[in-house]
């Protein structure tokens, strides 16, 4: 009998991370700001996080939105990131390093895989920015990191399944490749059946209300307006659902090797 596949899912609150848990999820990544892709989580929020959950933790490694070429004051906070998250009892980091050219920056990449050991470390969606796919995969297998998560360079992962799975193949056991990008309950079995992957990563959250009852509707405190009295978590039910569905997925799926 084949090993169960393992669900990464995205959580950016307390709520979220425990919803993610309850609901049968293997691992969480912990960020913050998921309007930017995720930067990195307050030292408060992951202890929080770490002291609710018994599941693993991955912590994004990101210092802000954007693209994924980092300035020296920008990598050393990552640095001190890494140590931060590490010392509060993570099990992971998350992150991608980039050149300006698109390739993999393979030194400084290196560089905080082996300041996190004995974390394992993920290769974050910052590869499907790279030049090019094959020379990527490569590189963060020569820095020592352990898994790369990827859409196959596409918006949505069902659209990228024939370069996920040359990617696969490519890999071999050196890393797991892990897909993700618009992974639902209603397309998972066929990415896993498609693809052969083990490991999925997905963003579960739905829309809620803010319990505000006082708005004051003429001020706007971010650049999307309204955001104030809207958010978004991870509900219990729906990851349940998409953990039945990957598991009837891999019941079902033929690995494409």
């Amino acid at each position: 009998m084949s090993d169960p596949v393992i669900l990464e899912v995205c959580a950016d609150s307390v709520e979220s991370a425990i919803a993610a848990e309850r609901g049968g999820a293997h691992r969480i990544e912990l960020c913050s700001n998921l309007l930017e892709g995720g930067v990195t989580p307050s030292a408060g929020l992951i202890s929080t996080v770490r002291s609710k959950i018994s599941i693993g933790i991955w912590v994004m490694i990101r210092p802000r939105g954007g693209d994924f070429c980092y300035s020296s004051d920008e990598f050393e906070t990552m640095e001190q990131d890494v140590l931060t998250a590490k010392q509060l009892g993570a099990d992971g980091i998350v992150f991608g390093i980039l050149q300006e050219d698109g390739r993999v920056d393979v030194p400084r990449t290196r560089h905080l895989v082996g300041i996190a050991r004995p974390l394992k470390s993920t290769f974050h969606r910052a590869f499907d920015m790279s030049r090019d796919f094959s020379s990527a995969l490569e590189d963060i297998i020569s820095a020592g990191v352990d898994r790369v998560l990827t859409s196959g360079g596409e918006q949505k992962v069902e659209d990228g399944i024939p370069t996920v799975v040359e990617l696969m193949r490519a890999a071999g056991q050196r890393i797991t490749v892990m897909a993700g990008g618009g992974i639902g309950e209603n397309n998972v079995h066929r990415v896993l059946s498609k693809t052969g992957v083990r490991e999925v990563h997905a963003s579960v959250r739905v829309p809620v209300p803010s319990p505000m009852l006082h708005r004051n509707e003429k001020i706007s405190m971010g650049a999307i307006k309204g955001r104030e009295y809207d958010r978004a978590v991870v509900l219990q039910d729906r990851v349940r659902r998409l953990v039945e569905a990957t598991a009837n997925g891999r019941r079902r799926g033929v690995k494409a090797r």
